[in-house]
């Protein structure tokens, strides 16, 4: 018996040795194994055994996550595309920079652009504004601080409004196109047109070696009065516009301005030069009209207007059914278009001045008769009576309707102006067709 418990004990001793060396052997000795059974690790991945002795892992959701990455990437692709879509269909503007050194540059800022000034007050000596028309943003700068060099550029497209009238005012017009060329040949700007108030003879040929077509560096010219250069490729008619060198205003009109009864059938106030046209209407004026017409003339031109002279002016063409416009130096004149803006009919001589402006059946005053320009004209001031008979037979009606079409022709043709600056710039500097 004692003997059968000492065998089962080293039975027991010899199993327990065997286990306990054949542990030590797999732990350090055999090579890993790993069963073919799935152990989850972390939640939603399990270690798979590939075959090769390595591990990789599985996710049960890995199809759902990867259809909705691509979900998530088609959205971001689609943004992404629609960013570029826009960018790329996004109207893009141009600047222009517009250096008013000449009063017209009033004209075509505040009267054709309808652009803001900065500040109103007409005595200061740098005043500014910023406009957009068509695809051109443009920015304007006047008065006597804007000097050669101290304009901020931030564009290398430039327009220079100048004055050619007389030859004080031509050296300084030389002498700004001088500038300009400086910038043209340092690279700084690279895109130039003029705004040019003409000779009223139509002699303007100091500036042709300026223009490219001379081998200058000018590729436009806007030039007031009915030159031979105008070609409408790089040369155009521009209009002379109001007096804003005497400080006329953008007239805001009232309804009952319009339609209201004018005590007087025409007006003129104004300069009577001797051996003139004008002393001709002097002489129908007095005639027995006098009481039909409002008249304040002087023998000599006086360049600058008093406070109370130019209001009594613009009181004149308010009050009057039509406003009377003798030739000057040229068949073109600020009374036209002053007279337009109160809804003065403009009585126009209708005649030709001496000088080498253009000549035929649309001359003078082309760009306005083009334009459909509602006015009355004759060629001698003797055919004045007959006018003011027709005038004494219209109804109140009847003028008031007049009155209507004529600033709506105005208010047509300064837009007709802008659009064709705009465009005309567009073209030539930004080929923008």
């Amino acid at each position: 018996m004692r003997f059968f418990r000492r065998k089962i004990a080293i039975i027991v001793v010899l199993a327990y040795a065997i286990f306990s060396l054949y542990a030590a052997y797999n732990v350090f000795f055999n090579k890993r194994v790993i069963s073919r059974v799935h152990r989850v690790v972390k939640k939603g991945t399990v270690i798979l055994d590939n075959g090769k002795g390595g591990e990789e892992e599985w996710n049960p959701w890995e199809e759902d996550e990867r259809a909705q990455s691509l979900v998530q990437q088609k959205r971001r692709d689609a943004f992404r595309s629609y960013q570029d879509h826009v960018a790329k269909n996004r109207p893009k503007t141009y600047k222009v920079q517009i250096w008013g050194k000449a009063a017209i540059g009033l004209y075509l800022w505040e009267h054709i652009l309808e652009g803001p000034l900065i500040p109103a007050d007409k005595s200061s000596q740098w005043r500014e504004g910023e406009i957009q028309s068509g695809k051109i943003n443009f920015s304007f700068y006047t008065g006597p601080a804007v000097v050669q060099g101290h304009v901020s550029l931030d564009t290398d497209s430039v327009v220079l409004v100048l004055n050619g009238r007389e030859q004080q005012k031509i050296s300084y017009s030389i002498q700004w196109l001088q500038h300009v060329q400086g910038l043209v040949q340092a690279r700084t700007v690279s895109r130039v047109a003029v705004v040019l108030l003409g000779n009223e003879r139509c002699n303007n040929d100091w500036i042709s070696p300026y223009l490219k077509r001379h081998g200058g560096f000018v590729d436009l010219l806007f030039l007031v009065y009915d030159s031979l250069w105008v070609n409408d490729k790089d040369i155009f008619q521009w209009p002379l516009g109001v007096a804003t060198y005497r400080h006329f205003p953008v007239v805001t009109l009232s309804g009952q301005m319009v339609k209201n009864v004018r005590p007087y059938l025409c007006n003129f106030l104004g300069t009577i030069y001797k051996n003139s046209s004008r002393e001709t209407l002097m002489g129908v004026l007095k005639n027995g009209l006098e009481k039909d017409c409002l008249m304040h003339v002087r023998e000599k031109w006086l360049p600058q207007e008093t406070a109370d002279t130019s209001r009594q002016y613009q009181m004149a063409l308010a009050q009057s059914d039509l406003t009377l416009c003798p030739v000057g130096v040229n068949t073109e004149c600020y009374r036209i278009y002053e007279a337009c803006a109160y809804g003065s009919v403009p009585v126009v001589e209708d005649v030709l001045t001496p000088g080498a402006c253009a000549v035929g059946n649309r001359s003078p005053l082309r760009l306005l008769k083009d334009a459909g320009a509602p006015f009355i004209f004759l060629k001698d001031w003797r055919e004045l009576p007959a006018i003011l008979e027709r005038e004494r037979g219209m109804n109140q009606k009847e003028k008031t309707e007049r009155r209507m079409r004529l600033l709506e022709w105005y208010s047509g043709f300064r837009q007709q102006m802008k659009d064709k600056f705009t465009e005309v710039l567009e073209e030539a500097f930004f080929k923008i067709t």
